[in-house]
Formats: structure tokens, C-alpha cells, sequence
């Protein structure tokens, strides 16, 4: 199986190049540098760390957006031309298909945070720039894996693609949801109570992406080794548990 798995993954990663993924995410990181160094000519103080904070959130969401895009778009018409039964229809467990497909989109993730990560150098000290490209590649795993999920339990381009997008800006956005909510100046209603109380185990199910890829990294130099560990440690837990969903969605599927 393993042997297979890893045909699948180089084929995926195959299929992404002959698409042209990589050059659209060299096109995303050229027009990123020339919006950011337009803004920077604008700038009257702190030129620099306005120029590395735009070039980052743009960077680091256009990864995700692309990325997911393109898992869910070639997933979708694999299934609509059949190409999933096929490889079923073989000597091939259900279980490998997904690892080496998982595999395939995990090694397609590394380029673009890569590429990223070297223009990140431009604008920020090296180091942070690394720890900021290690936490893009842990984000972009999970936003993966999460696709393949969405393609197997919604089977459509348009709702698997809205569910990821969706859930990756609450994951983003819940931690400052939160500190909104638990405002002491807050009227203290039963109202309020119980959107707080949805909002902490949203917080409780969801990975912090807050956590990851920090501007302040690249903006004050005050990332520390230290703080990957608990990325890595999220990444391991959310991949094995999102892996476990969409085996579950894949075995129960009639193909």
C-alpha cells in the first residue's frame, strides 16, 4: 500500500505542475511584492513593517485560498470522470488512495510556503523568517486535509469550497471573537452568556490558526522556537483527526 500511496502522491503533485499551480503561485508572489512596495513608497513611518505585514497576509491567504482551490476543483472532476472507481476498482485499499492523495497535496503545500518564505527574507530577519515559513506549511497541512474532507462529504466544488474557506477565517477569527464576547464593560445577559458559551467550544473544536504564521514574527523579531511547539503538536492532532473523518466519508461512499 505504501508503495502505491506514493505513486498517487507523485502523480498529484504531477497533475498540479502541468497545471500551471506553480506559476500562479511565482504570478501571486510577484504582484504581492509590487503591491506591498507600492504601499511602502506611500508610507510615511514605519515603511518597512507596513510593507512586511501586508506582504504577509497576502501571501499567507492567497497560499490558502489557491491551495484549497485546487484540491477541491481536482478532486471534484476526478470523481466526475470516474477516475476515483478506477483506482478503487484495483488492488488498492481505500485507505492508501486517500494517504497518497493526502501525501501528494502535503508536498504540493511545501512550494508555495517555500517560495513565500524566501520572499519574507527580503523584508524580515532570516530566522523569523524561517519559523514563519515552517507555521505556513503546518497551516496549509491542516487547510489539505480539511479540503479532501469537505470533497468527500459534500461532493460539489462550490459548497466544499465555501465550508473550507469558512471554517479556516472562524479558526482565524474565533480568538478575537472571543475577547469581544468576555468584555468586562458587556451587559451581563443570558443572551450574551450563551454566545460566549458557542464561542468557547467553537474555540475548544477548532485549531487556533490565530496561532499560526504571526506577523509580529517578521514585524519585532519576538518569535521563539519554543512557540512552534505547540503548532506542531496541533498539526499532528488535527491531521489525524481529520484524516480519521474523511476515511469514515471515503468507506461509506458506494463507489
Amino acid at each position: 500500500m505504501l508503495r502505491q500511496a506514493t505513486t498517487i502522491a507523485y502523480y498529484t503533485v504531477l497533475e498540479a505542475l502541468r497545471n500551471r499551480l506553480l506559476w500562479l503561485f511565482i504570478l501571486v508572489a510577484i504582484i504581492g511584492v509590487g503591491i506591498s512596495g507600492f504601499l511602502n513608497e506611500l508610507a510615511i513611518t514605519e515603511s518597512r513593517e507596513i510593507q512586511a505585514a501586508l506582504l504577509a497576509a497576502f501571501l499567507r491567504s492567497s497560499a490558502v485560498f489557491l491551495l484549497a482551490t485546487f484540491i477541491v476543483t481536482s478532486m471534484i472532476r476526478e470523481f466526475n470522470d470516474k477516475g476515483v472507481d478506477l483506482l478503487l476498482a484495483m488492488a488498492l485499499p481505500r485507505a492508501g488512495y486517500f494517504l497518497g492523495k493526502l501525501a501528494g497535496f502535503a508536498a504540493l503545500a511545501v512550494m508555495p510556503a517555500i517560495l513565500f518564505g524566501l520572499l519574507m527574507v527580503l523584508v524580515a530577519a532570516p530566522m523569523q523568517a524561517l519559523m514563519w515559513t515552517i507555521s505556513l506549511i503546518c497551516e496549509l497541512w491542516l487547510v489539505a486535509a480539511f479540503s479532501l474532507l469537505c470533497v468527500f462529504t459534500f461532493n460539489q466544488i462550490m459548497p466544499a469550497l465555501s465550508a473550507v474557506m469558512a471554517v479556516y477565517l472562524l479558526a482565524r477569527s474565533v480568538a478575537t471573537l472571543q475577547l469581544i464576547g468576555h468584555n468586562p464593560l458587556n451587559i451581563p445577559l443570558l443572551s450574551q452568556h450563551v454566545i460566549n458559551f458557542v464561542i468557547d467550544a467553537i474555540s475548544t473544536i477548532l485549531p487556533h490558526f490565530d496561532e499560526f504564521t504571526r506577523t509580529e514574527w517578521l514585524l519585532y523579531n519576538t518569535g521563539a522556537w519554543s512557540s512552534l511547539y505547540p503548532l506542531l503538536a496541533q498539526t499532528g492532532i488535527y491531521l489525524v483527526l481529520l484524516s480519521g473523518a474523511a476515511l469514515f466519508d471515503l468507506y461509506r461512499k458506494n463507489l
